[in-house]
């Protein structure tokens, strides 16, 4: 922007220039071509170069302003293309992560599951035992009165240090 109106100033200022000195610039002189000499105004010949490589600047500029806006516009299609293809790997990458956390799942469950049956079979196994614990335990403790009650029935007194609390309740052995 700042180049184009410092352009535009100084075209503005040629103008003038030639406006001012409109007499000069025509005023026919002499001029040598190499292999001729020519009756012209100079002024009016410097002044149409002048424009003329204005207009050829100009033209120049335009040209290479089109052509970095059609590369601008290439790199930008390119460059959307790229997003594009980094959208859709993204994707499938989220995809391949989806799948693999549901398949760790699905493994962990697993294994879960296989955990908690082998807990319960322990847990079975271990009742039985339990259980035929306190069979044996509740049988050897019926067995035990059973024999303390023939003991009493026949009329056998336990010995004297069991009773020797008072309480009626006989004393541990050591």
């Amino acid at each position: 922007m700042i180049r184009a109106l410092a352009l535009f100033a100084v075209v503005v200022v040629i103008g003038l220039f030639a406006l001012l000195n409109w007499p000069a610039f025509t005023t026919p002189t002499t001029l040598s071509l190499l292999f001729a000499d020519v009756q012209a105004p100079l002024g009016l010949i410097m002044l149409g170069l002048v424009v003329f490589l204005t207009l050829l600047f100009t033209l120049w500029a335009i040209s290479l302003q089109a052509s970095t806006l059609m590369e601008a516009r290439r790199l930008n299609r390119e460059l959307q293309a790229q997003r594009e293809l980094a959208d859709k790997a993204e994707a499938s990458r989220f995809v391949e992560l989806r799948s693999y956390v549901g398949a760790e799942l699905q493994r962990s469950v697993a294994s879960a599951n296989r955990g908690h049956e082998e807990l319960l079979s322990r847990l079975t196994h271990l009742e039985g035992a339990l259980r035929l614990a306190l069979e044996h335990n509740a049988n050897s403790v019926a067995a035990s009165i059973g024999e303390f009650e023939d003991r009493l029935e026949r009329g056998d007194l336990p010995p004297p240090e069991i009773t020797s609390r008072g309480d009626g309740i006989p004393p541990l052995r050591r």
